[in-house]
């Protein structure tokens, strides 16, 4: 149960003074809330910025194109003529320095001429800028009398906003929201706060709410680093007991003897490099134990998580169990199956594939042969954990892009077993403030070596005006015999843009091309798509368009040519992945970004970084940079809990010692059964992280 001493905060917004069912509707919207907001959602609406009022220049003294107030005497008023609604209100004011035009359209002149009386002084507060030489301020934030002048907050916060809300009226609302703040127990070490200066919970509202200087907003400032620090902690807490609640389920020792890792390795065409051989150790260390596994294996384009994969399920089949791998996708599933039955089969390993398109007699069968153990590994996508899918004994879930896949969904996948370990797989390196947020529960390997032989990638950046010379560079490349994928970004042209669409552009190169060109895309039917796959990878088609369908998973070695058209609309991590389609094989490859100029600043970062480097790891951590901790994941679609306090880009160096903090709380206090214990279920509840106490409290 939550604290009653929080009901304050998680009382709903319409309880505030002025805000009923038509503005809690917009509130909805604003506060990303399917459901009615509270006070608590508005209080953790920060402001983005702020208007500084504490200069008052004179009128010459003003910069056009800054925010002022300045102290003027009303001189005149000049109204719209009759009849002319569209023409400006024209107020002329002046000080003794110099002259100012207060400009309003669609204003009431009665409204006007009381606002600004002449012959009066007013404090005019604004954007200024420069019109015909002569300094004017368009529809002022405020306009008051000396009176006015004395209220008037020196700082105001800006919030972001949503069609119905005005800045006023989020002002009025967080006044209201301030004053209903609980004085709550202190949840940070005293010593800590002391050292690092912070104020409590409640004044840290109150100052980025209702700043006194520029410092009490800012996301390096004392009060806003106390909060990201406090909703940091409070993520660690939750998923330190969530990992000490997971190793307390009994597991079982799933390991066997090694006999069919070591016939694997044998029958491999390379060498494991030594990333693989650290990742594969700790994997089968962790099996061996009585605790669960989980498991987060991380690598790096064509850094053979694959193989670690299917070895890591020999290991249990060994010991007479079953391993299941689950892909988000039909196409990385086939493409994972593809790579793992022929490896498995010489060893004597039966691999299956189960995917939404395998039904009536056959999928009957493969599930009779599941539950009767005839099945050692299954490999399929979101139809592993129907309720029909049922396995002799399921030792191993092995879950591949895991942040495409919400929490239910992989334990739907582990309950199919008695004591399941997990290992969970990811083809986009995540930068290493993410997976101390998002994975900390888990143990973590990195692959980071590429296997033996693989060439760099030439990456280039071209405008899209040279289109003629890229598809004549084509040309050259299909009569040599090398095979191109061209990826766009939508399927069929939209009325939104003028994007490339992938119809369109394969309806253009197979005019020019023939039979060489093929098409794929996400619309297409299962079956469909394989065969277009299939045409391609061996060779009796050499040029295949695509959305980014091929972004993970397939693998096409002959494939050496790389174009990606529109490549400023794509995020880095997709264009890094989309790159690893390519160099896969012994010959050189060439990537040819294609992109609409003029760049804007982040397109332009991201296309250079492609250029600079290979490293996904990098990518990742500059991907994070330029696109914040929501769109790096994809966690707005995958249901991981996305900060609303703390950015990882500000505040990402916070985290290590949030973890720190979080591990030293629940060494010493495992149930939260102290003073502080307490203190931090307040914590806890406040940034509804509850689910961990659930798990205390259940044991």
């Amino acid at each position: 149960m939550r604290p009653t001493l929080l009901d304050p905060l998680f009382a709903a917004i319409t309880t505030l003074p002025g805000i009923g069912p038509k503005l809690e509707k917009l509130y909805r919207r604003l506060l990303g809330r399917d459901d009615e907001p509270r006070i608590v959602d508005l209080l953790f609406h920060l402001p983005t910025g702020a208007i500084d009022r504490r200069a008052r220049p004179k009128l010459r003294e003003v910069e056009p194109g800054t925010v002022v107030t300045v102290k003027v005497t009303v001189d005149r008023h000049r109204p719209a003529p009759p009849g002319r609604d569209r023409a400006p209100h024209l107020i002329y004011a002046s000080d003794d320095t110099g002259d100012l035009v207060i400009t309003y359209f669609r204003a009431r002149k009665e409204y006007l001429e009381k606002l600004f009386p002449v012959g009066e002084t007013r404090y005019v507060s604004g954007l200024t800028a420069l019109y015909d030489g002569m300094l004017q301020m368009v529809h002022p934030d405020r306009v008051v009398d000396e009176k006015g002048l004395a209220v008037l907050p020196m700082i105001e916060p800006v919030y972001p906003l949503t069609e119905g809300i005005t800045a006023n009226m989020i002002v009025k609302a967080m006044d209201s929201a301030l004053s209903r703040i609980p004085v709550l127990p202190e949840w940070q070490d005293a010593a800590f706060l002391a050292k690092n200066g912070f104020p409590d919970f409640g004044t840290a509202l109150r100052k980025l709410h209702r700043p006194e200087a520029l410092d009490d907003i800012a996301p390096q400032g004392g009060a806003h680093t106390r909060l990201a620090y406090d909703e940091l902690l409070a993520s660690q807490l939750a998923l330190g007991l969530m990992r000490a609640h997971n190793r307390k389920r009994a597991g079982r020792a799933n390991a066997g003897d090694g006999h069919l890792r070591r016939a694997i390795i044998a029958a491999l065409p390379y060498s494991l490099t030594l990333s693989q051989h650290r990742a594969l150790d700790a994997i089968v260390a962790d099996l061996g134990k009585p605790e669960r596994m989980v498991r987060l294996l991380q690598g790096d384009v064509g850094s053979g998580k694959t193989v670690v994969a299917l070895l890591a399920a020999a290991a249990v089949i060994e010991a007479g169990r079953q391993a299941a791998l689950m892909a988000p996708t039909e196409i990385l599933a086939r493409q994972h199956f593809n790579t793992i039955a022929p490896l498995a089969a010489t060893v004597g390993i039966r691999a299956d594939l189960l995917t939404g398109r395998e039904r009536g007699k056959d999928r009957a069968v493969l599930l009779e042969r599941l539950e009767s153990g005839d099945v050692h590994f299954l490999v399929g996508t979101h139809a592993l954990f129907q309720d029909d899918v049922t396995f002799r004994d399921l030792a191993l879930a092995i879950v591949d892009e895991q942040h495409r896949f919400g929490v239910h969904q992989r334990l739907a996948l582990v309950n199919k077993g008695e004591a399941v370990d997990m290992l969970v797989t990811t083809a986009t390196p995540i930068p290493r403030t993410l997976v101390l947020t998002y994975f900390g529960d888990m143990d973590i390997s990195e692959l980071r070596e590429k296997p033996a032989g693989r060439l760099p990638v030439d990456t280039r950046t071209i405008p899209l005006e040279r289109l003629d010379e890229v598809v004549d560079a084509v040309g050259r490349a299909l009569k040599d015999g090398q095979r191109v994928y061209w990826v766009c970004p939508l399927v069929a042209e939209s009325e939104t843009g003028d994007l490339a669409a992938a119809e369109d552009r394969f309806k253009a190169l197979r005019k020019r091309f023939g039979r060489a060109v093929d098409l794929v895309h996400g619309q297409m039917r299962g079956s469909e798509k394989d065969e277009a796959m299939r045409r391609f990878s061996v060779g009796e088609s050499q040029l295949l368009v695509s959305t980014t369908v091929i972004e993970v998973g397939v693998d096409v070695p002959e494939a050496t040519v790389m174009v990606i058209e529109h490549a400023e609309r794509f995020g880095l991590a997709q264009l890094h992945q989309l790159r690893g389609r390519i160099g896969r094989g012994h010959g050189k490859s060439t990537c040819l970004l294609l992109y609409r100029a003029p760049l804007g600043e982040t397109a332009k970062a991201r296309l250079a970084i492609m250029r600079e480097t290979e490293d996904g790891f990098r990518i990742a951590e500059e991907d994070l940079k330029l696109r914040g901790e929501g769109d790096v994941l994809g966690t707005r679609q995958s249901g991981m809990p996305s900060f609303r306090i703390a950015s990882p880009e500000a505040h990402g160096h916070l985290l290590p010692a949030a973890r720190d903090d979080a591990r030293l709380i629940l060494s010493r206090d495992a149930t939260l059964a102290s003073e502080r214990g307490k203190a931090l279920r307040v914590l806890l509840y406040l940034f509804e992280r509850d689910d961990a106490i659930r798990l205390v409290d259940a044991g």
